[in-house]
């Protein structure tokens, strides 16, 4: 039952632990500073230096997700309806969080519920795609 799990659910659960750890909770408007704050910096090839944030992490880990999302996906077996419901449960939830509580109105929120509604869409898609290819037409 695990393969029903939608892992984007991980990288949002994360950013949920981080809103409520900054001052103020769900309320509070202290997440935007603290998620783009710089955590470290890389020295790149050109000699010029990269600073790296925590949504910057957040937003790497989710995309690396997204793939292994993307992946599940294309199986047909019955538990990829479930994954596909119930990543459709956690987009609607990430959109109330985006829309209704200040400290999910940043820009690396928005980039995870995005990254949520692909894997809905590429879920439902690709499930319907594959359905038809089953489908076996007879010319009689």
């Amino acid at each position: 039952m695990f393969a029903a799990f939608p892992l984007l659910a991980l990288p949002v659960l994360a950013y949920n632990l981080l809103a409520l750890t900054v001052a103020g909770g769900f309320g509070g408007s202290g997440a935007p500073e603290r998620m783009s704050a710089q955590l470290f910096s890389i020295r790149t090839a050109s000699h010029t230096q990269w600073p790296v944030s925590l949504a910057d992490l957040l937003l790497a880990g989710a995309l690396v997700v997204l793939f292994i999302e993307l992946l599940k996906s294309t199986t047909s077996r019955q538990v990829a309806i479930v994954n596909h419901s119930l990543s459709m449960i956690l987009f609607i939830l990430c959109l109330v969080e985006f829309l209704l509580i200040p400290a999910f109105a940043t820009s690396a929120f928005f980039l995870l519920t995005l990254m949520v509604l692909l894997d809905v869409l590429a879920g439902f898609i690709v499930t319907i795609v594959a359905s038809r290819r089953e489908i076996e037409f007879s010319d009689r």
